[in-house]
């Protein structure tokens, strides 16, 4: 879960379209919103709700330069985007010139001192400026800066004690080619650790300079640094296992020719895509949104809407924990929070066509700061296509109406951001149908130890001889700024429910639902119950549909164990979030973070336990959910060397929203009624089925 290297180069110039074809706006598209016009982006006022650019970045340090804020010692942990207000939105015409923010958190590399500054860029001044005090309770480190991954490989490496204890363990003529990972500490209280900028790192070796490291953990190897004064503040050298001694190499050069068995499948759309682009505008059918991107969330969408109405006013994925159940001195102190230390977005990945996404694409640049503040453009950081996704409808009908079927179709929104050994795609898809699902995608390497090969460790399945994989999860936590035909929406649980046998219900075969209203933030902190059915129906609390019920969507979700960790510990306090499926918080700008700002070192106790201290209404108001999914990993023989994609998520589906299925005028596919072998589906039984 450590840091690799970034390999985006600096660019200043603006991001471009990548897309084969033009294809003009559909009947659809919400366009009786003035805000829905298509500008030119190289021209254009910017929308509010339009990423950043790399120009703003170094615009906003130079501000901040000016100011004396950054010196040569100052360093960038994180900058984002300071978005504008609801107020601000609202009020806000197109073409009219909008306050462009910039929220920058700085750090003296010397002393730890830590400001955090809103810098606008359109009125060239910084606008506020406030301190933090990581070295004071709760504490809270900034997020990593990559310059920290190289300066701790080298301060382990030029210690004497790790020297000493390679040495020890006969691994001296192998000290070059070791690979020292810095990893975030979590918090554990040890008493010369709290307060101070620390990161730990374990040893893994290779056998040559392009060998892959994972494969041979030195087990057992600790070494904990201080990243301000820049020293070893200790060790931990436990027992003499083994260096696993097999390969963990990927490559073709390794795996052996591939196979020849496997036909070409070739994605095609001669007219071109069916959505539309302007600037930061999507328009798919029925739905349009922004597509924004930053350094800590990744991916960021904006006023999610289905025929003109509102659905989500901001949507993204902006934590995750991957907590580790292993209790060896190695590996128990494991909780890595890949968004709120790491920084998702600035650890997104370019996107190939073809290897990546499939089809005709569309993709998006994205823009981060680097550690000095400098713009760093990270291309094809966002992929946008159609998929086919089977049957989206079909009857059969006995006489002359006969068979009709339609398939069905995605728009598909990702990205995809590597921490280490770990990689994750986040991926959005929407459907003709109204539907929106939500998939994060995990694979890369499993974080592996040592142990003794054909020995048994109840907190690490053997994955390979002498490889052993401790169990653990990713648990993550998408934020939903709900509106569902506007900002004054209510919350209610829907469960399914037994009626008892009797009068009434005299075969047993009768049951119904029920429906608890969640009114205030602590009544809406819930589990799922698959058992029951359970969903959460967030309403309108003014509009209603053609059958004079409140206009609706649910967030259903899909199987998932919670926090595993005991409630007493650290990690618990730390990542509250993955203790519960569901949250609702009124809306408050300023709360954007499940674990808070700074997580990194945290004690706990930030983020959403603090959001719902005061248990606020959220009975008609404008009302925000979040909600845990992911995966609880028992690793296998089968995850290694590389782990096929492990899939979580939700949908999040309309429920009275809409009067009739809006998907009744999608027209019969294009390769309908084809005979066999011109690209038709002859032969199965049914055209448009297969």
């Amino acid at each position: 879960m450590s840091h690799h290297e970034h390999t985006a180069t600096r660019e200043h110039s603006e991001p471009t379209a990548h897309t084969a074809h033009a294809h003009t706006a559909h009947a659809h598209s919400a366009h009786e919103h003035p805000e829905h016009a298509h500008p030119d982006p190289t021209t254009a006022t910017p929308h509010p709700l339009d990423p950043l650019t790399g120009a703003e970045i170094d615009a906003a340090r130079a501000i901040l330069v000016e100011a004396g804020l950054i010196t040569a010692t100052t360093r960038v942990p994180m900058l984002l985007p300071d978005e504008p207000t609801k107020e601000e939105l609202a009020a806000w015409l197109p073409g009219a010139p909008i306050d462009r923010r910039v929220d920058v958190t700085l750090m003296d590399v010397g002393t730890n001192a830590v400001v955090e500054a809103i810098v606008s860029v359109t009125k060239n001044a910084v606008v506020s400026q406030r301190g933090h005090d990581a070295s004071a309770a709760p504490y809270g480190q900034p997020q990593y800066l990559f310059e920290e991954y190289e300066r701790a490989e080298g301060i382990v490496k030029a210690s004497p004690e790790w020297r000493a204890a390679m040495t020890r363990r006969g691994l001296a003529d192998r000290i070059d080619l070791a690979f020292c990972t810095p990893l975030a500490p979590g918090f554990v209280g040890r008493a010369n650790e709290v307060g101070r900028r620390v990161i730990r790192s374990l040893t893994f070796l290779r056998d040559s300079e392009d060998d892959i490291p994972w494969a041979h953990p030195v087990e057992g190897l600790i070494v904990h640094i201080d990243l301000v004064t820049n020293e070893v503040i200790g060790i931990e050298d436990e027992g003499d296992t083994p260096v696993p001694a097999g390969s963990g190499r990927y490559a073709p050069d390794a795996v052996g020719p591939a196979r020849t068995s496997l036909k070409p499948i070739e994605i095609v759309q001669p007219e071109g895509p069916s959505f539309h682009v302007g600037g930061s505008l999507v328009d798919w059918e029925n739905w349009s949104m922004r597509v924004g991107f930053n350094a800590r969330e990744g991916l960021v969408l904006g006023d999610v809407r289905f025929d003109g109405r509102p659905v989500l006013a901001r949507a993204s994925v902006p934590e995750m924990v991957v907590p580790y159940g292993d209790t060896s001195p190695t590996r128990f102190w494991i909780s890595y929070f890949d968004a709120g230390e790491y920084l998702l977005g600035k650890n997104a990945n370019h996107l190939e066509l073809g290897c990546d996404c499939l089809g005709v694409i569309r993709y998006f640049d994205g823009y981060v700061a680097d550690d000095h503040g400098h713009a760093v453009q990270i291309p094809n950081v966002v992929c946008m296509h159609e998929e086919d996704y089977g049957v989206l409808w079909k009857h059969t009908e006995q006489g002359p109406v006969g068979s009709h079927v339609r398939r069905s179709r995605r728009l598909v929104v990702s990205y995809f951001s590597t921490i280490g050994n770990y990689d994750y795609g986040f991926y959005w898809y929407f459907y003709l149908d109204g539907s929106i699902q939500v998939e994060a995608k995990a694979t890369g390497i499993v974080f592996v130890g040592a142990g003794m090969p054909g020995s048994s460790n109840p907190h690490a399945p053997e994955i390979a001889p002498g490889v052993f994989a401790p169990v653990h999860q990713h648990l993550f936590c998408a934020r939903l700024d709900v509106a569902i035909d506007g900002d004054d929406n209510r919350l209610v649980e829907i469960d399914a429910a037994r009626i008892p046998m009797g009068p009434g219900n005299e075969f047993g075969n009768a049951f119904t639902w029920t429906e608890t209203p969640l009114r205030t933030e602590k009544e809406a902190q819930r589990e799922a119950d698959a058992s029951v059915a359970r969903v959460w129906e967030v309403q309108s609390a003014s509009r209603t549909n053609y059958v004079g019920k409140p206009t609706a969507y649910h967030l259903l979700p899909q199987p998932t164990a919670l926090l595993m960790a005991d409630p007493a510990s650290t990690v618990a306090a730390r990542a509250a979030f993955a203790t519960k499926h569901l949250w609702a918080t009124a809306y408050d700008r300023e709360e954007r973070w499940p674990s808070g700002r700074y997580p990194n070192a945290h004690q706990g106790g930030a983020g959403l336990p603090a959001y719902t201290a005061d248990d606020r209404s959220i009975d008609g108001g404008d009302l925000v959910l979040w909600h845990t999914f992911g995966l609880t990993h028992i690793p296998r023989p089968e995850d290694w060397p590389i782990m096929p994609v492990d899939y979580s998520g939700f949908w999040f589906k309309p429920y009275g929203f809409l009067d009739v299925n809006p998907a009744m005028d999608v027209p019969e596919s294009s390769q309908a009624h084809r005979p066999a072998g011109a690209g038709g589906c002859a032969g199965c039984g049914d055209a448009c089925t297969c």
